[in-house]
């Protein structure tokens, strides 16, 4: 399993994540858009406003005790899908690896949010992977202690 890395060089510092799936783009492409297969790794329920991933669309993510709006910035099937999510944007690439895919997720994040945030993607990313699920508590342990130094003190997970 790899480890969230933390990049500091654009406007917003961003968390990356990379995974090798088993399943080829077109399977992978069809998880990370598909309502009913995003419900089984993604930490919420996405609704496309009007169903179609479309530049300009319309993105509702809802928490239960919170929803966040979103908007589609880019969607290249089966290669590219960029995306808000509330205020963060999310970045899926994703590229043949022998039989497989390499995924790679980036999440442009305000700067408390990259430990919190990393450890949640690295928890969903194993659910996508059909891997058991690292401790997210230990993963955000490990995050705060290597990102702290670079963009200060850590918020912990939302409280409602």
């Amino acid at each position: 399993m790899s480890r969230a890395e933390l990049w500091t060089e654009g406007e917003r510092p961003a968390v990356r994540l990379e995974r090798e799936l088993a399943d080829p783009p077109s399977v992978v492409w069809r998880a990370i858009t598909e309502r009913e297969q995003l419900r089984v790794w993604f930490p919420c329920d996405v609704e496309v406003v009007g169903g179609v991933w479309e530049v300009g669309a319309a993105l509702r993510f809802d928490f239960g005790e919170m929803t966040l709006e979103g908007e589609v910035f880019a969607v290249d099937e089966p290669t590219l899908l960029v995306f808000s999510w509330g205020a963060e944007r999310l970045r899926f690439e994703l590229t043949p690896h022998g039989a497989g895919t390499r995924l790679v997720l980036t999440d442009e994040l305000a700067p408390d949010a990259a430990a919190r945030n990393a450890a949640g993607w690295d928890v969903c990313l194993d659910r996508l992977a059909w891997r058991e699920p690292s401790d997210w508590q230990s993963l955000f342990d490990t995050y705060v202690a290597a990102f702290e130094p670079l963009v200060g003190p850590q918020a912990g997970p939302p409280t409602a």
